[in-house]
């Protein structure tokens, strides 16, 4: 338990004080009497302590009142961490041709989507100290977790993406990555990259991705770009020219902003590249985290009005006293 204005706390010095001032004040007489023999026969009995004790409700009622005042509170130590990392957002294409099972592990067929989706929640458990966030884009881009710590949080918005989950019949690549800049530019980190995972070339959006890439380079933030997709399947499926990326758009985004661009024609592949992301330069950040205070003076409050309210019906039933 901590205190938020600890300094009240030293009122309760003052109690004993007051107490020791108020019983060195002599009280004032109940009667007044004219002649001893009045009072004659009263000698034996004795002193009532009700007064007493009713004074020791009093003072720690006053006391409880005083601790209140200094804001009794549970916490948990706030602490500032050393992240040794950067800042990361990583962009997935989630457009319908994603759904094209032209990769394989263990001689079973499986998406482009659900493939990078897998390699992704690796890259993302093996950072625990960089700050990621995530963007997805098809026809549109959207941010499907900001930029945090909590990876259970982030992972757990990666699990629920779905092809589907936006308008899946077209591509804006450019789209996504200032959707992603745009998470990034106002942070302070001194590495800043993207990285953004397609299998098509860019035919949708408001944003061309070479106007993109030069906003990403005024920020000095890199890119980083993998291709998606088995281009010897994808003929063999006879399938359009536009379930391939388009590696020159991709190359060149990278050339500009001082990334690398990666082929992945297999999984194996897909696995190798974000080994090989993830030796990317690290830097020093300090991030402090906060924890929630849980305020108890309420209760020392209660208590001591508690406490004054049975001091005074005790004073006015059980141990009344002569006035």
């Amino acid at each position: 338990m901590a205190f938020n204005h600890p300094y009240f706390l030293f009122l309760l010095l003052l109690l004993p004080v007051l107490a020791w001032l108020k019983g060195r004040r002599a009280a004032q007489p109940a009667f007044l009497y004219s002649s001893l023999k009045l009072v004659e026969g009263l000698t034996s009995v004795r002193r009532s302590r009700a007064g007493g004790f009713l004074a020791a409700l009093r003072w720690l009622a006053l006391a409880l009142l005083i601790v209140a005042l200094a804001q009794p509170r549970l916490s948990k130590s706030t602490m500032e961490v050393k992240a040794s990392g950067i800042d990361i957002v990583c962009a997935l294409d989630l457009s319908g041709s994603m759904y094209t099972e032209d990769y394989n592990i263990n001689g079973q067929g499986i998406s482009r989507f659900h493939i990078a989706q897998a390699v992704l929640r690796k890259f993302i458990e093996g950072r625990p100290d960089d700050r990621i966030g995530l963007v997805v884009f098809a026809a549109r881009a959207f941010i499907a977790a900001p930029l945090t710590l909590d990876h259970d949080f982030l992972l757990a918005n990666l699990d629920r993406l779905e092809i589907g989950t936006i308008n899946s019949d077209a591509t804006a690549i450019g789209d996504g990555i200032v959707t992603a800049l745009n998470r990034l530019r106002n942070l302070k980190a001194k590495s800043k990259i993207i990285v953004l995972m397609t299998d098509g070339g860019n035919n949708s959006g408001n944003i061309d991705p070479m106007t993109a890439a030069e906003a990403a380079k005024a920020l000095g933030v890199k890119v980083y770009t993998v291709g998606l997709g088995n281009a010897e399947l994808v003929r063999e499926m006879g399938l359009p020219p536009g379930y391939l990326p388009d590696t020159d758009t991709l190359q060149k985004i990278s050339d500009m902003t001082g990334g690398k661009f990666y082929r992945a024609n297999n999984a194996e592949e897909l696995t190798a590249i974000y080994k090989d992301i993830d030796k990317l330069e690290k830097t020093q950040a300090v991030i402090n985290k906060y924890t929630q205070y849980r305020q108890l003076f309420a209760w020392f409050i209660s208590g001591g009005l508690a406490l004054l309210m049975v001091e005074a019906a005790l004073g006015q039933t059980l141990l009344r006293r002569l006035p």
